[in-house]
């Protein structure tokens, strides 16, 4: 039995978890043929249309359409067409693409606060600047409702993890003291309406991003598996909430022809871990064991604490190892 035998879809992030930047992560592309479950794509990046994403799921070697694909920027625009009439103006801070879905949802795109904007709705764009983000500044002042696509503080890249609509944001929020509302991930919506595309009754949600991909999924009730290969790693695992705790835990996409229980918190490798204060030991290990094998067996017992540890303590060279990789 494989962890993707056990359910009917996929609904796959894609920065951090598909892919980092330009480049597919390494088996990625592999491992989603090899599923050969259907695929939906849900993305916080608001920086391409959904044609321009299935564009770039098919020419890494993904059979991807852009009904496949839900985006946090069309997220923003069904929130914001709940309240307004068409023909509206909004000021849109954000990618072409972006200002193309809210001219096909009926209203008005504007570049300047000047124009009296009712909305403003804001997502990625490498190109946004100081001039952009000063227009959009003054229209909140001036009373439009503030929409935001998402707001992850970092992008994955081949780079590392560069500034995100989130940070971006967050300079709006400070000259405004507006906080806006957001659309995309963690909100639950997206992972739903992506389910219902699919027909799925037991999809299986793929992420690497706990406090939005993982957190989003929990919301709408759907099992995630949560990948090592982007933004949250070993200590934010360590320390999240229970609405941010993912199923399985994997160091990455391979996974989906993995046993599913291997995949969930539990000691395995060898380890055991237990409980000592406010401290957690982790001892033993076989020869071999991994870093991500020591960490399930970890957060099977840190999960059950009621204040995340405050150290994780090995006990062994196996331990010592292992948890070395964690940092």
């Amino acid at each position: 039995m494989t962890l993707s035998s056990l359910f009917d879809a996929l609904l796959l992030d894609l920065d951090g978890t598909v892919w980092a930047g330009e480049l597919a992560l390494p088996g990625s592309v592999e491992s989603i043929v090899a599923s050969q479950l259907p695929a939906l794509y849900i993305t916080n990046n608001a920086s391409r249309g959904p044609a321009d994403v299935a564009a770039k799921l098919r020419a890494a070697g993904l059979d991807a359409s852009p009904e496949d694909v839900v985006t946090s920027a069309q997220a923003a625009v069904s929130l914001v067409s709940q309240n307004l009439n068409a023909g509206d103006p909004i000021l849109v801070v954000g990618a072409p693409s972006f200002k193309d879905l809210v001219r096909e949802a009926g209203f008005r795109v504007v570049e300047s606060a000047d124009e009296k904007p009712v909305a403003v709705l804001q997502g990625h764009n490498p190109e946004t600047g100081w001039a952009q983000l000063s227009e959009a500044a003054l229209a909140i002042a001036n009373g439009a409702r503030y929409v935001v696509s998402n707001l992850d503080t970092t992008l994955p890249s081949e780079r590392g993890l560069l500034v995100g609509n989130g940070s971006m944001v967050a300079a709006v929020t400070s000259a405004t003291g507006v906080v806006p509302t957001s659309a995309g991930k963690p909100e639950p919506a997206m992972f739903l309406q992506a389910a219902q595309r699919a027909g799925a009754k037991r999809p299986l949600a793929v992420g690497d991003r706990l406090d939005t991909d993982i957190a989003g999924a929990v919301a709408a009730g759907i099992p995630a598996l949560h990948v090592l290969t982007g933004v949250s790693g070993p200590l934010a695992l360590l320390e999240a909430p229970r609405e941010f705790r993912p199923t399985f835990i994997a160091d990455g996409m391979a996974a989906l022809g993995h046993e599913p229980q291997s995949l969930r918190p539990h000691a395995q490798g060898g380890f055991s871990a237990r409980v000592d204060g406010h401290d957690i030991i982790l001892s033993r290990g076989n020869p071999g064991a991994t870093s991500t094998e020591a960490l399930r067996t970890v957060l099977e017992v840190a999960w059950l604490m009621e204040e995340p540890p405050a150290l994780v303590r090995p006990n062994s060279d196996a331990a010592e190892e292992a948890t070395a990789q964690w940092w």
